[in-house]
């Protein structure tokens, strides 16, 4: 029987090695690899995978976020092997829960362990989705994580590329499919494809999507400006002094965010 597999990580050479050593297990068919989490959710709908091994840690939607997105999304959840390099996430809850994980660098023993776990689990027909979410109510939000590994965000300016804190971050805008984040100083393209997968990555608590083209930094608001037909305009506290609309189906939300 084989056993459709789908690889997804951010890392090339992470997902090149993972293919590599599969290759020693015939039961174990790569169907597809995909290098973040919105290739994942697309991927597992296409294909329909019996197993899929699905790093943690992601720009954007990380590997938490790609189980709520299928259960929402009402896509069928394929049996899930967790690849992290980080051993603080709850060893007990993923050995409960998960399919498995497997650490990296990846070990062939290991790796082996864990596709006869997920043959059997693959065999049975049984359902992970219970399982999964139980294991993402115990690890908390991907926020948790983010605490412990702060996120950075790259800039590429004039041939250069540059790592800011995501605190650093004023705003940061879209146009012609392309992301520019404003800092107070400097400005850059960043690597994301999507405003979506951005602010995926960023404390909700603090990173509001002002206009569908447009992601802010709350505390580095400095203006609030009446604008047209009850609408209002974000003056910020960047160099620029940047100026940034506020759509009408968000203003109810600006009104809750400073208290109007």
């Amino acid at each position: 029987m084989a056993i459709n597999t789908v690889i997804i990580d951010d890392e090339k050479p992470a997902r090149e090695e993972l293919a590599y050593l599969l290759k020693a297990f015939p039961e174990v068919s790569i169907v597809a690899q995909g290098k973040n989490g919105i290739d994942a959710v697309n991927l597992i709908k296409e294909h329909t995978p019996d197993l899929v091994f699905l790093d943690v840690q992601m720009p954007g939607l990380d590997g938490f976020g790609v189980i709520k997105k299928l259960v929402e999304k009402k896509i069928k959840v394929p049996q899930i092997i967790f690849a992290t390099a980080f051993e603080e996430y709850a060893v007990q809850a993923f050995e409960v829960n998960a399919v498995d994980y497997v650490l990296k660098p990846f070990d062939k023993g290991r790796l082996a362990k864990a596709i006869q776990r997920a043959k059997k689990m693959v065999e049975a027909n049984s359902s992970p989705v219970e399982r999964l979410e139980t294991l993402i109510g115990q690890l908390g939000t991907p926020k948790a994580s983010q605490a412990a590994q702060p996120v950075k965000l790259l800039l590429k300016s004039q041939q250069r590329m540059f790592l800011v804190g995501a605190d650093e971050m004023v705003y940061a805008s879209i146009q012609d499919g392309t992301i520019t984040i404003f800092t107070k100083d400097s400005e850059g393209v960043s690597n994301y494809r999507t405003i979506e997968e951005l602010q995926a990555s960023l404390d909700s608590d603090r990173f509001w999507r002002a206009h569908r083209s447009y992601l802010i930094n709350i505390d580095h608001i400095k203006e609030v400006v009446p604008w047209f037909k009850s609408s209002y305009m974000l003056k910020m506290d960047d160099k620029r002094a940047s100026e940034v609309p506020v759509s009408r189906a968000q203003t109810r939300r600006l009104r809750e965010l400073i208290k109007m």
